[in-house]
């Protein structure tokens, strides 16, 4: 069983940054593919990044494509989800997943984080 904390959410102004963690209880992320996902009040969870468990492969979702940056620390032991320009729009709870594959798909991951809030206000 991995379990996934994130932090570093919180209420910023539009063109603010934000760094999220995203750490696994008593181990690393090695061998794991590793995920962020949103999801704002009254709306679906979308996919948002994802890193690989071999270095170098990473997807985005257009929404945040050139203003967000996923990554490993060098320890293996944290994945960061760097938030530049925030938007409104990018108000969600932001969620990060563990799973065999870096894919968008909510599916791809088997264990989850309970999240943590980002607000940003205009």
């Amino acid at each position: 069983q991995v379990q996934l904390v994130e932090s570093g959410g919180g209420s910023v102004q539009a063109g603010d940054s934000l760094r999220l963690s995203c750490t696994a209880s008593g181990r690393t992320f090695r061998s794991y593919s590793v995920g962020w996902f949103r999801q704002a009040p009254g709306k679906e969870r979308e996919f948002v990044a994802a890193i690989g468990w071999g270095f170098g492969f990473t997807t985005y979702a257009d929404s945040v494509k050139a203003r967000f940056t996923i990554s490993r620390g060098s320890a293996m032991t944290a994945v960061y989800l760097q938030m530049n320009a925030l938007q409104p729009e990018d108000t969600a709870t932001y969620y990060c997943a563990a799973g065999a594959t870096a894919t968008p798909g909510r599916e791809g991951y088997d264990y989850w984080g309970q999240g943590t809030q980002v607000t940003v206000s205009s």
